[in-house]
């Protein structure tokens, strides 16, 4: 970057002005707040403050946890309920498999585990453009226009007669659920310190598990319905309609920004930006990047995370999509198998909440809690794999163990959301973060041979192998992030004033990659 520099040293350079150290890298590492900064490529947060003083404005703490639960019963409950929905979408189709619609469509051979992954397919094809219009249009909004679009394909579905009509709706449904969980990333990392983030994913979260119990008694019930169509058709009608009313109530209440929201007044619009100071990631930048996207592909980072999308997700498109034919299997009928994926749900929910709160109390030991949460997964998929077919209820318990692999999986999104810094850079690595979730829900229902039906030998081979893999990739995580924070602190202790004297407000909003930001320390 081309700079004049003057007399006492300081870089002036467009919105940002630098301090550059001889000690450090040739880094951004300091920034003095400049008003160009709020119209150029500084954060949206600095729209609210005047001047840099005003960033270090007092903070009453009872004010602020009034404000945080102020901020909770609006922000979570949102994205709680649409994620809720989305579970149940993702299971609506195995729902269908049971009242029917592999015979009457003629879903032979492997076409029912295409139908599964052509809505991953258009997940995947639409990834990274959703996740550049999120960016760059009003968040909340596009969130609530896509989620309506969602539900109206999902409502199409019932009148299909084919497997090409239904294959295509399932695609466009996956394009417009695109936008879904990286935008419930961008929407916590905007709101919540990295502390608070574990927490609040993993509450929104939990809806996953309510999904599964609540897809489960809209299973049974509309199983009960008698109408002129079949119960499979009616199944997407009514999830669909659900859905897409839930969109013109996302696009209505959920704001875009703390900057913008009207929920709040003044001050604690100022407030909810102050106390994320800490974060050193930012709220939005509405402006693209191309050397953080640049950044973003030279980070080993972004590979970790798109190889954990990938194998934490093998075993969610095979349990979300076969999970019910597995339980069929163990000798229910067809409404009691719906009625017996609620406690599976339930125990989902349990395990999510343990995770998210020890990690809370034992001050984000993320990495620990991954490890440790994929042990009951391991240890149920091999019990799957290898407690005789005749033993149901113990091949039952078994199936329960493999719920907590989102317990594991909430705790990746909250390493990914609070690791990741540069606006730009956060999009692109959501992106590929969910590039790999799409490409193991794509590939794990091809794992599940209907001629290994009920026991899906392969199938739950895929599982163990994944999660094996994953405990590898996380300890590798957690080895370089904590290597590369004492590097860091290394550099910045021979600095004059060491630790203790880094300006964290300096670096706070100006729209930093990590890597550019050496106050930026990563949380394992």
């Amino acid at each position: 970057m081309e700079a004049n520099v003057d007399d006492k040293g300081i870089t002036a350079h467009n919105e940002l002005h630098t301090i550059q150290s001889p000690s450090l890298p040739p880094t951004i590492h300091k920034f003095k707040f400049s008003s160009k900064a709020k119209e150029g490529d500084g954060d949206v947060a600095l729209q609210l403050f005047a001047n840099a003083d005003d960033l270090n404005e007092p903070i009453d703490p009872e004010e602020e946890r009034k404000l945080v639960r102020k901020i909770d019963l609006i922000i979570l409950p949102l994205i709680a309920v649409n994620y809720a929905f989305f579970y149940i979408d993702k299971t609506t189709l195995s729902y269908a498999a049971i009242f029917g619609i592999k015979d009457d469509i003629n879903l032979q051979g492997t076409r029912y585990s295409w139908l599964s992954s052509l809505f991953y397919f258009g997940f995947l094809a639409w990834a990274f453009p959703t996740n550049f219009l999120m960016q760059r249009l009003p968040l909340g909004k596009y969130l609530g226009f896509n989620i309506f679009m969602w539900g109206f394909f999902l409502m199409l579905q019932a009148a299909c007669n084919s497997f090409a009509t239904l294959g295509l709706l399932r695609a466009l449904a996956g394009a417009a659920e695109a936008c879904s969980d990286p935008s419930f990333l961008l929407i916590t990392q905007m709101w919540y310190t990295r502390k608070q983030q574990p927490l609040r994913c993993g509450l929104w979260y939990t809806a996953n598990g309510m999904g599964i119990a609540l897809g489960g008694l809209l299973g049974y019930g509309i199983g009960h319905i008698k109408g002129a169509l079949a119960s499979w058709r009616y199944e997407f009608l009514i999830i669909g309609a659900l859905c897409s009313i839930w969109g013109i109530v996302i696009g209505t209440f959920m704001p875009d920004s703390p900057v913008t929201a009207k929920f709040l007044n003044d001050r604690e619009r100022r407030i909810a930006v102050e106390r994320l100071k800490s974060n050193q990631t930012g709220i939005a930048n509405k402006h693209l990047k191309p050397y953080q996207v640049i950044e973003a592909f030279s980070d080993i980072k972004l590979y970790l995370f798109f190889f954990l999308g990938v194998v934490g997700n093998i075993p969610n498109g095979g349990i979300s999509n076969f999970g019910t034919l597995i339980i069929k299997g163990f000798g229910f009928s067809t409404l009691v198998t719906t009625l017996m994926q609620i406690p599976y749900g339930c125990f989902i929910i349990v395990s999510i909440l343990t995770c998210v709160f020890l990690n809370d109390r034992f001050e984000n030991k993320r990495c620990l809690f991954i490890l440790i949460f994929l042990c009951p997964n391991i240890a149920g998929a091999f019990g799957l794999r290898f407690v005789n077919e005749s033993h149901h209820v113990g091949r039952y318990f078994c199936y329960l163990l493999t719920g907590p692999y989102n317990a594991a999986f909430v705790m990746i999104l909250s390493l990914q959301i609070a690791n990741t810094a540069g606006h730009t850079k956060k999009v692109v690595t959501n992106a590929v973060l969910f590039l790999g979730y799409c490409t193991g829900n794509i590939a794990g229902p091809f794992f599940y041979k209907t001629n290994q039906a009920p026991g899906y030998a392969l199938g739950i081979w895929s599982m163990i192998v994944s999660h094996l893999i994953e405990v590898v990739l996380i300890i590798t995580f957690w080895v370089l992030m904590r290597a590369e924070n004492r590097r860091r602190d290394k550099i910045q202790m021979a600095q004059e004033g060491g630790l203790e004297g880094r300006d964290l407000d300096a670096t706070a909003f100006g729209d930093l990659t990590d890597r550019e930001n050496m106050n930026f320390r990563y949380i394992y």
